[in-house]
């Protein structure tokens, strides 16, 4: 714990935002919800278009939420996966043989391993449409699934997946921490289930991935986290030139995220390395009053 020297100091998060912005070889472009408990938001860029690569399934896990809560969806109707279905890349289904899965696995799958087959199979029973029109409905206006998802992806087809905005989604993951607030009953029903969803993500690679956490706790917190530990429920997006992580980050206080960036295909591993930065920098801001109050403490009186 103590070999993170940068979760000490909260400090000037806008600044340390766009030093990392300004050093990118790329696009980065990051949104924090609720700075200091302020209603404050810091970020970079955060009004610039981007790729999104498989982040952008957050507008479907929360399509499938809303439907689920509102009495639209049954979690337990099974659909038959078709051969259109199947996707290669991110994902188990192309390496399993059953063919016919609940909308409640699918759904898991897609928020845990990113499944693209599952994430196909529930576009498909759900239609653009009304993944569209649950998007609209929360706000996002510049945040958009564009098609399914398809490996290889051609010339005829879409360029890419999703695309959208740090801002937007930073406030999407802001609507989903505070469900995190008070009592197991707090906020609305679909929000807690598809932050429960994200908390199954194995892929803490990109902000929580230099940050002390316990990976397999898929328990919502009820409270704050001890320094310097945070809790994590997120959803990753890779694709070549395209890192992208938006979540749920509980330290000493809550907040919603949202980290893209986008460069030359190459720079992958640089993009990968801002990103876990500015997660540094987001976790010494949830942190930041507790941190002080601790390095106060241990300041000798005078």
């Amino acid at each position: 714990m103590s070999g993170l020297p940068d979760m000490c100091d909260g400090g000037d998060l806008p600044g340390r935002l766009a030093a990392l912005a300004a050093g990118c070889p790329g696009t980065l472009a990051v949104c924090v919800s609720e700075v200091g408990g302020t209603g404050r938001v810091a970020g970079v860029n955060e009004d610039v278009e981007l790729p999104l690569a498989s982040t952008g399934k957050l507008l479907l896990l929360a399509a499938v939420a809303r439907g689920v809560t509102d009495g639209e969806l049954d979690p337990d109707e099974p659909l038959d996966l078709l051969e259109d279905d199947y996707a290669a890349g991110s994902g188990l289904l192309t390496a399993l043989s059953a063919r016919r899965w609940t909308i409640a696995d699918l759904t898991l799958l897609t928020a845990s391993v990113s499944d693209n087959t599952a994430t196909n199979a529930l576009l498909r029973r759900l239609g653009p449409d009304r993944v569209d029109a649950v998007a609209g409905a929360l706000g996002l206006s510049r945040t958009r699934i564009h098609d399914r998802i398809r490996e290889p992806r051609l010339p005829e087809h879409p360029p890419t997946f999703a695309t959208g905005t740090a801002r937007e989604l930073a406030a999407l993951a802001h609507s989903l921490a505070g469900s995190l607030a008070g009592s197991p009953g707090a906020g609305e029903s679909w929000h807690r289930l598809m932050i429960g969803w994200m908390a199954h993500n194995t892929d803490r690679s990109l902000v929580p991935a230099l940050l002390p956490h316990d990976a397999e706790d898929r328990r919502i917190p009820a409270g704050a986290m001890p320094y310097p530990m945070v809790w994590v429920a997120n959803k990753t997006g890779t694709d070549t030139g395209t890192r992208a992580d938006v979540g749920v980050l509980v330290g000493a206080r809550r907040t919603g995220y949202a980290v893209l960036a986008h460069g030359r295909a190459g720079s992958e591993h640089a993009l990968v390395r801002a990103i876990r930065q500015a997660g540094l920098a987001i976790a010494a801001a949830v942190h930041q009053t507790l941190s002080r109050d601790l390095a106060n403490s241990r300041r000798p009186s005078s």
